[in-house]
């Protein structure tokens, strides 16, 4: 994917997750499995014989669940046998844009530390301002560059 693709794509995401409240989206405390389940008056009994396995076997599903360790497949399995849907996103705690440019504004304070060390030891440091102008620039240029996810240390 080209850069200005990758740029695009990472806005029409931002666009398009924006819009989910991530509140909302949060698990019950004994999970969806159970939540539904209970709310539409099912017993384990019942849930596991619409799923062709043995009240016990929900019972694991809802404790791997509340676990976060039940497969997808099954979580489908189970919703679609309660007459649901399964959804499962990756909704970002900040925008991608924004992720992004942290991570480009982390590497590129990161790389010109190094750069403003040794001007320092040389009397040569740019002031606050200029150094942070510099800073934003590089950011800018390392904003759509695969390596700025490389671990550099």
């Amino acid at each position: 994917m080209r850069k200005s693709q990758r740029r695009q794509a990472r806005q029409a995401l931002d666009r398009r997750l924006g819009a989910i409240d991530s509140t909302v989206l949060a698990p019950p405390s004994a999970g969806w499995v159970r939540a539904i389940r209970d709310a539409l008056g099912l017993s384990t009994r019942q849930l596991g014989e619409r799923l062709g396995v043995a009240a016990m076997s929900v019972t694991d599903l809802e404790e791997s669940e509340r676990a976060g360790s039940a497969q997808l497949a099954t979580l489908r399995r189970a919703a679609d046998a309660m007459d649901c849907d399964l959804f499962y996103a990756f909704v970002p705690r900040a925008g991608l844009e924004e992720t992004v440019r942290r991570q480009a504004f982390r590497v590129a304070r990161r790389e010109l530390a190094r750069v403003d060390t040794t001007m320092r030891l040389e009397d040569q440091a740019l002031p606050n301002e200029q150094a942070e102008a510099r800073v934003a620039e590089f950011a800018e240029n390392l904003l759509d560059d695969r390596a700025l996810w490389d671990d550099r240390q």
